[in-house]
């Protein structure tokens, strides 16, 4: 199959405005006729529900919690970008568009960045009509601040809870339609299969949560805006919920799965603090507008900050990246802080952590300052650890965080599979091969709030579909294949738990696919992947039955998806034999230790096809073309 990303004609700037008019229109008296589903209420899917049911759309929406409100957005904590330049400092459209295009490495397509800078501006208008609370300078304009990766101030916050209140003006926008009839609401509801018929996504098999009950439901189109899979990893700051099993599905019907191995290792996180631990929790990217990242300058030195003076400590991003210090982009910073801490200058009892320090803050500006910039997150932190930011230096280490990759989508966001469109963290679409901070909120809303709602109308506008119920025997047919699958989960009446599987997979892709790769360990993960799925289908323990609420056959189901992708996220790895952003091959790297990308051979997006469990995907590629920015070694020295 030929991947065409559908990339408008005309000069960058005028693609996106061209494309709207170009695309076909449903009058609105039509669009009532047509049933949307959409997958996935966090920012991209529950802005997506709002916008097409007030259009007029009858929207299904599914909800894998008992609210819209617990998707996994509501954890975004430092802000959202967009190019709206109130502080005069030199930001612009184009600006937004060339560092995303330059934190990203080079790997992502010139047209979808230059539209999610283009549509950035109107988010922020349509967030602050919703009542969401923005930070705001003493005449009322509304504040900014600075993230990695740029040299202007243009992150709109509320605090350290930005997604969260993003979330509820999304939420609010969405339930507005709900009341009015236009959107019908599932809550707790898992998506286990996409329904093709006569090869277009018609429908999708759910589990009732809390029954257990297989349903049914039939529309002209399907979205998916399920989130990325970083819970792959076991440990990272993703919630246990967050899972591929929605993508992978999809995948598994024809949608082809780009650049999996384009994964972002976070660098403020809490280390790890016992084998027992589930989950990894963020510290806002924010924090290193006012924290120094230091460690002491001798291996071995385990005295406390206080004790460590001026003289002895090294603050090592500001040494190596004068131009942006402690705010160059996330990769840089993660692939920094391990290198420190292998050479045995790592913080605390683990030696796997650095010091956010926040004294010379506090000292310039007062801790009352301090306090009203990060108050919350120094209160999180505080009740984690025991231990007091405002009088000690917080310790971090970097932890997975958000995936890059995901189902291929061209310009109008539709998959391989025709009507299948896939929004937000789901697609693979815009970041490259790192996301810059504060840019995942933004491209959620995008997607939801601007570029859906044409691009899905000329979809339904353009293409005919029979009319269809969920007596159709694909239907059948997908049902029969969620059951099946059930049936065996149920079945083995092994000794493991799921859990225990999932920590091993989890730290064999930390290991080997984290942030450091090489051909030895991604060949020793391909290895070992099928043998632990082998295990996993051998001796998995999952008590209970199907027909009620039961969260180890959930979690199994989804383990058992991990088992499946951690072999495509390995293989990913080890055929790009480049660097580029989050993916570091230590045999491709620069003699100063940055990655060193290869242009001539991999400015591909790769776009894997299923070809059944256990066999090896088959690759095609999307080439980038680069009319408007030459690609460089990336420097932010």
């Amino acid at each position: 199959m030929t991947l065409d990303p559908k990339i408008p004609s005309g000069p960058l700037s005028d693609k996106w405005d061209r494309h709207r008019f170009d695309s076909k229109l449903v009058s609105p008296a039509n669009r009532r006729k047509h049933t949307v589903i959409i997958v996935g209420t966090g920012l991209a899917g529950a802005s997506a529900a709002a916008s097409l049911g007030e259009l007029g759309y009858n929207v299904l929406s599914f909800c894998i919690h008992d609210s819209p409100r617990r998707a996994h957005s509501i954890a975004a904590q430092g802000g959202i970008n967009a190019a709206k330049n109130y502080q005069n400092d030199g930001d612009s459209i184009y600006r937004l568009f060339y560092d995303t295009i330059k934190g990203g490495d080079y790997r992502s397509r010139e047209a979808n960045v230059y539209r999610l800078a283009q549509t950035s501006v109107n988010i922020i208008d349509q967030c602050v009509a919703q009542g969401v609370p923005f930070a705001r300078e003493y005449g009322g304009q509304l504040d900014n601040r600075s993230f990695g990766g740029a040299q202007v101030s243009r992150t709109f916050y509320a605090r350290g809870q930005t997604g969260q209140q993003l979330l509820l003006g999304a939420y609010q926008s969405m339930m507005r339609q709900v009341a009015k009839g236009s959107v019908t609401m599932f809550a707790q509801r898992e998506m286990l299969d996409v329904v093709l018929i006569d090869g277009k996504a018609r429908g999708i098999i759910c589990r009732n949560l809390v029954t257990g009950q297989l349903e049914r439901y039939v529309a002209d189109a399907v979205c998916l805006a399920t989130g990325g899979y970083g819970t792959a990893y076991y440990l990272s700051t993703n919630a246990i919920n967050s899972n591929v099993t929605a993508a992978w599905r999809a995948h598994k019907r024809g949608a082809y799965f780009a650049n999996p191995c384009f994964t972002q290792i976070h660098p403020t996180c809490i280390p790890v603090s016992g084998d027992d631990q589930s989950k990894l929790t963020l510290m806002s990217e924010s924090l290193r507008n006012d924290g120094r990242v230091w460690v002491p300058k001798n291996a071995g030195d385990k005295r406390p900050a206080s004790e460590i003076p001026e003289a002895e400590r090294d603050y090592y991003l500001e040494r190596k990246y004068p131009s942006f210090g402690n705010l160059v982009p996330r990769d840089v910073a993660s692939r920094n802080s391990k290198a420190v801490c292998d050479e045995g200058r790592g913080v605390g009892d683990s030696g796997l952590a650095v010091f956010l320090d926040f004294q010379n803050a506090i000292d310039r500006l007062g801790h009352a300052t301090v306090a009203g910039r990060y108050g919350n997150l120094f209160d999180m932190y505080k009740k984690i650890t025991d231990e007091d930011p405002y009088t000690v230096p917080m310790r971090i280490y970097p932890a997975i965080h958000y995936t890059m990759g995901g189902l291929w989508v061209d310009y109008n966001l539709m998959s391989t599979v025709p009507g299948l469109h896939v929004l937000g963290e789901a697609n693979f679409s815009d970041h490259g091969a790192n996301r810059l901070g504060a840019s995942a909120l933004m491209q959620g809303l995008a997607d939801g709030y601007f570029v859906i709602p044409y691009t899905l109308a000329h979809y339904i506008a353009s293409t005919p579909v029979e009319k269809a119920t969920t007596d159709h025997a694909a239907f059948a047919e997908a049902e029969d294949n969620v059951q099946s699958r059930i049936d065996r989960l149920l079945s083995v009446k092994g000794s493991k738990t799921p859990r225990a599987l999932h920590r091993e997979l989890g730290h064999l892709l930390w290991d080997e696919v984290g942030m450091s790769r090489t051909e030895a360990g991604l060949k020793r993960a391909l290895a070992r992947i099928p043998e632990l799925r082998e295990e996993f289908w051998q001796n998995v323990s999952v008590p209970g039955d199907a027909n009620n609420l039961n969260k180890n056959l959930e979690y199994a189901g989804r383990v058992a998806d991990y088992l499946e992708f951690g072999e495509l996220l390995a293989l990913d790895a080890l055929h790009r034999t480049e660097s580029c952003g989050g993916h570091f091959r230590e045999e491709s790297q620069t003699p100063d230790g940055e990655a060193k990308r290869d242009d001539d051979h991999f400015a591909y997006a790769a776009a894997w096809e299923f070809q059944g469990v256990g066999k090896t995907h088959e690759l095609h590629k999307e080439q980038f073309v680069f009319e408007n920015v030459k690609p460089t070694q990336r420097s932010y020295k």
